[in-house]
């Protein structure tokens, strides 16, 4: 089963999970503000991804804009950029879905559809 990451409020988010429930697709979700993934599992969501560690931050997010990561991330390196990513969920990218072997982060219906269902 794969596990979602989401955010209650998020449409994109209700989007996804909308098309997981109209798929078929077994899922457990978790609420990525109270429940957001440590810097352990980041660091093997990012290895098993294949993906720049900048796709797992949430770009249009209030937190990102208000800390100026734009112009930061570029500066940090990846021990800090995973940090700061662990210290609040908000701050990455949603939904992110991890599954036995692969890593989707935010809500792209071509993509999900071939991962998920082999399309």
């Amino acid at each position: 089963m794969i596990k979602v990451y989401c955010y209650n409020r998020c449409t994109t988010c209700k989007k996804a999970l909308k098309w997981l429930d109209d798929n078929g697709i077994a899922y457990e979700a978790a609420d990525i503000k109270g429940e957001h993934p440590d810097e352990a599992a980041l660091r093997s969501f990012y290895a098993v991804s294949g993906l720049p560690l900048k796709r797992f931050f949430n770009t249009s997010g209030i937190q990102y804009r208000e800390l100026g990561l734009s112009k930061k991330l570029g500066e940090m390196s990846e021990d800090e950029q995973f940090a700061l990513l662990a210290s609040d969920g908000m701050l990455v990218k949603r939904p992110l879905v991890v599954g036995d072997g692969f890593v989707l982060t935010g809500f792209k219906e071509q993509e999900w559809a071939a991962r998920l269902l082999g399309e």
